[in-house]
């Protein structure tokens, strides 16, 4: 038992989060937390989230499509991939779950009727293996493993973790990784099933009850709906399911599917190559691994190289062991079967172990052993129906370095060398690739060229005569760039001195392999004149056929099953589904469709899918392993997870009418059996035949039930919006497309998928190992539910990595809190102003609030929740401030209707991604009768662009000013001379013109008719116009004035923005806003803002000949309370004196953009 708690005390569960951020104040994130709460179990208890469809009592069944349906009653139906039950959540997940969450918020404004449902994937190998391991470590350990001894391990032996099966969406007990510090020198080894769990918390006396499998089904679901609802998730509980026959419905809805897609010959039964688990006994595809997720087989020529004569260390080594009349073959295994003809040698790596394995009595192949365990399931060693489950079964009869073979003599297949070839060494041969034994075409492959040059100049240091390397290179394929050698050619091109230059012989080995397959031509053999591409497929089969050669295949990277086992590729019969080149109308299909009317979201989503429909072919949907439906037409084998977790959606439509529990074992809100649910109830529901009185009959269900169970179904779908991660674009979304457009009628195909990134936490990989990570229950307890969901808006929404910034949620929580109290006080507030909201400051924040309110329904519309975001929250917060500083600083103070309008909109506005505080906020700040979950989005007049330009010259103007202050300070701090002390009194003056300069009349006009030319684009021709005006004027002074306005210009006509000014103001160059009227009513900010004693505004105007003299005149400004003019009065017993000696910052005053003078005065 001490070594069982050892192992729990060193991996403590907590170290997973030992790296993220540390709270130490929790006063204002428990009283958020308290307040969600409290919505939370109102929004459980009305069942606000639980979305219906118009009942046949509200429309009559048949009286309306499904179009129409829509039309009348707009919905919005949202998923996101069923999370895996083998552990709870963690943030990456939810960062999925959040996209479609904030979706059905916005939505719910829209006044859409809203279904966001979730099940509980349960199939396939993860949940049993981990529970068959459990089984093993009771039997050895007993129930509460006290007859464990700890195993010590060395540092760098301890147990590393797979990947996730779920798209690193889950905390997944089944695998756990650790990583010691330097300090350490030992540790537990996480060995076993039961110290996995343990370190993840699991109580030592629960771990047992997991050995049953269906435990783990009871166990994770109710902590995923807990972590949700703790999260304020909109979800319909009713609708949810495990997969598997553990719920007798959902089995019904997969046997149904698999029974049409049999049906529509898109299901079949063939032998074929598939990454195989010897341990298993059956196919591996992606979710049943934990490494190697997308890795396929490869597929290979195995050449069969015949032995002539034996190097002398090899006749040593395998003497009395191969029978003298055996025949024994070297089994390079080639890309490229058309490049035969041109073998000069065979390489093998010196200090590579290889093996001799008995094929027949009288035939014998040499390889590596990891080549022959593959080659054991594709029929080479044993028959389909007895692999081996060990590799100690392999019939090895020998074995010894490559370094002995060196010097052999083979018979190369098609070799114009027909007297043989010597097999020679090769450093760079990986033993993990291929056979280990590599057959040579220096004509067309760089690597080999370099290699066989470097040999033969260096025959004593690697032991062979020279004359084996200088085999004469024939010329095999012609190139239109580079010739008939194409290996010589780019060797030499590339200046590749030797095979160890790997990275230039990468490249060329790419240049080669591309030039040679597309645009090469055969020049000698069966097949010569044609081009290599036609001709590859030929050779290949001729050489097979001939029984020079074999098919040989292995994955093309490592793979690792869920119960440990390394992976290889076998030849087997099995069923799969007919995805890609073998149904090219389907593949087509499916094509168009991602091409044309499916929503992507991004083009980087569409651009994988159209790639990944390229390269995926058929896939095998069934196992014999594991848990899950079983076929209907072959009951031995299960549907894979990947299989029966497509067309799920359309289960959710009507789920709730079946069971009232996820297991199915309580009725729904009809009382059907899962025995009535036959092929056709399903034909009818979705929406492939119709009804009849026979099938109601056959059936037992009432009539209007199916009606009903049908008009959910043409209600909700199509589904509006699937959400995953990027990483299931080339396995789930795609085979998702591909069997909604194989099973149901056009109109309900899925309209859009929304594939994100990864999240990272604090900018980095989320690991238990390093404590960095974080689950969903970890993140809603620290930060609270609105404050995490803030963070994962800001997280980002495209597909590249999102990164969840706790800090951000940290600093949310005080937001959110500060906010909430100035809410409560402000409206308690009786000084606030009433009457008409008609200042110039009630005005721009009016018109700044409804700036906001649009810019966010669009961000909203577009799911660019960092945007909607940073609109909805940190934008009005801001328009707020704005509000209460220049109200506050023009002694008018806040308008009371105004602050109560900002209140309720900024509710509204955060309710799609902080729904509790907004819940609050509305009945208990504002008073509302009813949640803010049926509340609409709010209804504005579009923004006033006059307004608009008047606030952002008021902040850009202020900005300025105060700049151009600080800049005075710091030149000062610095010992340097300045035009004024800031810290002492001062006075400023702000030039504002009436005019603009008339030397920019003209380019006004050059710029008007580029425009017009459609001619702004040509840089070249801007510069070479505006160098002949500015010339003509008196050359480079205008010149360089010129060309900074006229660039400006440009850019203003150029830009898309929606906020910019339109090609007609831009050229016309009117202010939108009365420039003196906005300075006139900032002058008492300006004057908090900057200290000022004295501001004057003063219009500028050019007067004299040839324009060259400035005239001010006084039109606004204050002084200095009770005091004369000398003292620098106020402003109304100066207002209209001309001023003539102006300092030469006026001069720089242009409409829109004033110009500013400080300069100290007596206090």
């Amino acid at each position: 038992m001490a070594a069982v708690n050892g192992t729990g005390n060193i991996m403590d569960p907590e170290n997973s989060t030992k790296n993220t951020l540390k709270l130490e104040n929790t006063e204002k994130r428990d009283t958020l937390i308290s307040i969600e709460k409290r919505y939370q179990a109102k929004w459980q208890e009305s069942g606000i989230f639980d979305g219906n469809a118009p009942t046949t009592a509200e429309i009559p069944y048949g009286s309306m499509t499904s179009a129409e349906l829509h039309t009348s009653h707009p919905k919005f139906f949202g998923t996101f991939a069923y999370p895996y039950m083998n552990g709870t959540l963690h943030a990456g997940h939810v960062f999925t779950a959040s996209k479609v969450e904030f979706t059905a918020g916005f939505a719910r404004m829209e006044g859409r009727r809203v279904l966001f449902p979730l099940g509980f994937h349960c199939t396939g190998m993860p949940i049993k293996a981990c529970a068959d391991k459990l089984v093993d470590d009771v039997r050895k350990f007993g129930k509460n493993f006290e007859r464990f001894e700890e195993e010590e391990v060395a540092d760098g032996q301890d147990e590393v973790a797979p990947a996730p099966t779920q798209a690193d969406t889950k905390e997944d007990i089944t695998k756990f990784t650790s990583k010691k510090s330097k300090a350490a020198s030992k540790s537990v080894k996480l060995k076993h099933q039961f110290q996995i769990m343990l370190a993840l918390g699991t109580p030592r006396e629960e771990i047992h009850k997991f050995a049953d499998p269906m435990y783990w089904l009871k166990h994770f679901p109710p902590l995923a709906k807990r972590d949700l609802n703790n999260f304020g998730a909109r979800i319909d509980w009713r609708r949810s399911m495990v997969t598997t026959d553990a719920n007798p419905y959902y089995d019904a809805f997969v046997r149904w599917q698999m029974n049409r897609l049999k049906e529509l010959n898109k299901i079949q039964y063939g032998v074929r190559y598939t990454v195989y688990s010897p341990k298993d006994g059956q196919p591996c595809m992606d979710h049943d691994r934990t490494e190697g997720e997308g890795v396929a087989p490869q597929d290979y020529t195995a050449l069969k190289l015949k032995v002539q004569e034996w190097s002398p260390k090899a006749m040593d080594s395998i003497r009395d062991k191969i029978p003298t009349s055996a025949h024994v073959y070297f089994v390079p295994a080639t890309l490229r079967p058309e490049t035969m003809y041109g073998q000069t040698c065979c390489f093998v790596g010196p200090k590579i172990i290889y093996g001799i394995f008995k094929v027949s009595e009288n035939e014998y192949y040499v390889c590596t052993k990891r080549a022959a365990w593959n080659m054991a399931f594709q029929g080479t060693f044993f028959k389909g129906d007895q692999f081996p489950r060990n590799i100690s079964e392999l019939p090895q009869v020998a074995e010894f370095p490559g370094s002995f073979v060196v010097g052999t003599l083979v018979t190369a297949p098609l070799s114009i060398h027909t007297q043989g070839v010597r097999i020679l060494p090769m450093d760079s041969v990986l033993a993990t690739k291929g056979t280990g034994v590599v057959t040579s075409v220096p004509s067309d492959s760089p690597d080999d060229y370099a290699t066989v040059k470097d040999l033969a100049k260096k025959a004593d240091y690697y032991g062979i005569q020279k004359e084996w390397a200088e085999l004469e290179i024939p010329p095999i394929i012609e190139t239109p760039s580079y010739g008939n050698l194409t290996a010589k050619f780019l060797v030499e091109k590339m200046k590749i001195n030797s095979p160890k230059d790997a990275k230039q012989l990468a490249e060329a080995k790419d240049l080669a392999y591309k030039e040679g397959y597309y645009k090469g031509t055969m020049l000698m053999g069966e097949f010569q004149g044609q081009p290599v591409e036609a001709a590859k497929p030929k050779v290949k089969e001729a050489l097979i056929k001939s029984g020079q050669a074999f098919e040989y295949a292995e994955p093309n990277g490592h793979v690792l099953s869920r119960s440990g086992d390394e992976c290889t590729v076998a030849y087997l019969g099995q069923w799969f589904l007919n995805y890609g080149e073998n149904d090219m109308e389907w593949r087509q299909r499916v094509l168009d469709y991602v091409a044309g009317d499916l929503e992507s979201y991004t083009s980087e989503t569409r651009n994988q899918f159209e790639k990944n429909l390229e390269w995926l072919n058929r896939w095998a949907c069934a196992r014999t392993y594991g848990l899950g439906s079983k076929l209907p037409w072959d009951p031995k084998f299960l549907v894979e997870s990947l299989s029966d977790s497509t067309i799920y959606m359309a289960y959710y439509t009507i789920a709730h009418f079946l069971h009232s529990d996820i297991f199915g074992t309580k009725p729904g809100l009809f009382k059907i059996s899962p025995d009535q649910m036959i092929d056709e109830i399903w034909d009818f529901i979705f929406c492939r035949r119709e009804l009849s009185d026979e099938l109601v009959s056959k059936s037992g269900i009432q009539k209007s039930d199916l009606e009903s169970m049908r008009r959910e179904f043409e209600y909700w779908y199509p589904l509006d919006m699937r959400v995953s991660g990027k990483d299931l674009i080339p396995n789930h979304l795609t085979f998702f497309l591909y069997i909604h457009l194989a099973l149901f009628p056009r109109e309900y195909w899925p309209k859009g998928v929304r594939a994100n990134g990864h999240l990272l936490l604090n900018g980095e990989k989320m690991s238990k190992s390093t404590g960095n990570f974080l689950t969903l229950n970890d993140a809603v307890k620290k930060y609270g539910a609105d404050a995490s969901r803030i963070a994962l808006a800001d997280s980002g929404d495209g597909v590249e990595d999102a990164n969840f910034e706790e800090t951000v949620a940290n600093s949310s929580i005080l937001r959110l809190y500060t906010l909430k109290e100035w809410c409560e006080e402000v409206i308690k507030d009786k000084s606030l102003r009433e009457g008409p909201a008609d200042s110039f400051w009630d005005k721009i924040f009016q018109n700044e609030m409804s700036s906001v309110v649009h810019e966010a329904r669009d961000h909203y519309s577009a799911t660019d929740y960092k945007l909607a975001l940073k609109s909805s929250f940190y934008d009005f917060t801001s328009a707020r401030d704005f509000y209460r500083e220049a109200t506050i600083a023009s002694g008018i103070g806040m308008h009371r209707d105004l602050i109560l309008q900002y209140i309720e909109l900024q509710a509204l506005l955060l309710t799609p991604i902080a729904p509790h505080w907004a819940d609050y906020i509305w009945q208990e700040v504002l008073n509302k009768p009813t949640t803010i979950q049926t509340a609409l989005y709010p209804t504005l007049p579009p923004p006033n662009p006059s307004l608009s330009s008047a606030h952002t010259y008021v902040r850009t103007t202020t900005s300025s000013i105060t700049s151009a202050e600080a800049a005075q300070q710091k030149k000062k701090d610095k010992g340097k001379l300045t035009t004024f002390d800031p810290k002492r009194p001062k006075k400023l003056t702000i030039f504002v013109a009436t005019a603009y300069p008339a030397w920019q009349d003209k380019y006004i006009a050059l710029v008007r008719d580029l425009f017009e030319k459609s001619s702004l684009e040509n840089e070249k021709e801007i510069s070479v116009s505006v160098g002949k005006m500015a010339g003509k004027a008196g050359g480079g002074s205008e010149m360089k004035k010129a060309m900074p306005f006229v660039q400006g210009l440009r850019r203003q006509l150029l830009s898309s923005s929606p906020r910019e000014k339109s090609p007609r103001e831009v050229l016309e160059r009117q202010l939108a806003f009365d420039e003196l009227a906005v300075l006139r009513a900032m002058v008492r900010g300006l004057k908090k803002t900057t200290g000022c004693k004295v501001i004057d505004v003063v219009s500028v105007e050019v007067v004299g000949g040839g324009g060259k003299g400035l005239v001010g005149t006084v039109v606004g400004g204050g002084g200095m309370e009770g005091e004369g003019r000398e003292a620098g009065g106020r402003v109304d017993e100066i207002e209209g004196e001309k001023r003539e000696s102006l300092p030469g910052t006026a001069e720089a005053a242009v409409p829109g953009s004033p110009s500013f003078y400080f300069e100290n005065v007596e206090g």
